[in-house]
């Protein structure tokens, strides 16, 4: 399903196979464990989530579903928790996007810090226009949180529109382009280097992040501290 590598002070989580990395909820809970096994860190320490073969991730499971809401609900309320785990980790997140990226998988891809994506193949899309099921709240909140230009939210979630590595980039989606997969992964290990060397607070960090994206980790469930828990937190680390 999954793979976890300690390189120095950062983690490469890598979803394993040629597959299509589809979000069952077997490979949902070896990410969810493999994030809580990092959590832990301590200062210094940096994600790198990457895929082998031609997929980033298509997406949620829709061949386990079988047609049935019902199931199709269950891998949608089991993935909010992924995506509170990636919103709330103690260190920054970078997201090596080295092939197609569709739906929750390119959701998986948003909930990063930064990303990064090839630009000889592979598109992102959110396909739920097309294949007519609506958004759950919580995936809206988490994508108006990351694509701030209103032309190119409305193209992803009203177009359906297949964004190539250029055009992700352009529309302030994507942070690099990178020639294959290889070099995007390569890259994106080197950027989480960098912010890793920062020795950065990971409590003060996730503390951060989510002030940043208040609506998105509502949504997916991190409580919000209140001012007072804010003040006691600020004034621990004077």
């Amino acid at each position: 399903m999954c793979t976890l590598e300690e390189r120095g002070r950062v983690f490469v989580l890598t979803l394993t196979g040629d597959g299509e990395h589809w979000l069952g909820h077997s490979l949902i809970g070896s990410i969810r464990s493999a994030l809580s096994s990092v959590a832990a860190a301590g200062p210094g320490a940096a994600l790198v989530t990457v895929a082998e073969g031609r997929f980033f991730s298509n997406g949620l499971d829709i061949g386990w579903t079988g047609g049935s809401r019902a199931r199709l609900g269950e891998l949608i309320q089991a993935f909010r928790p992924l995506a509170a785990d990636l919103l709330a980790l103690p260190m920054p997140t970078v997201a090596a996007v080295t092939g197609h990226a569709a739906a929750g998988g390119f959701l998986l891809a948003l909930c990063h810090d930064y990303r990064l994506m090839r630009a000889d193949r592979g598109v992102l899309y959110m396909s739920e226009i097309d294949i007519g099921l609506p958004l759950p709240p919580y995936v809206v909140a988490v994508l108006r949180a990351k694509i701030t230009a209103a032309q190119a939210l409305r193209d992803v979630i009203l177009r359906g529109k297949k964004l190539r590595a250029a055009e992700a980039k352009e529309m302030g989606i994507v942070d690099v382009v990178c020639p294959s997969a290889a070099e995007t992964a390569a890259e994106a290990i080197k950027l989480a280097e960098l912010l890793a060397a920062r020795k950065w607070d990971g409590s003060v960090y996730s503390s951060i992040r989510i002030s940043l994206y208040p609506e998105a980790c509502r949504s997916v469930g991190i409580a919000e501290e209140s001012d007072e828990e804010k003040r006691k937190h600020f004034a621990s680390k004077l």
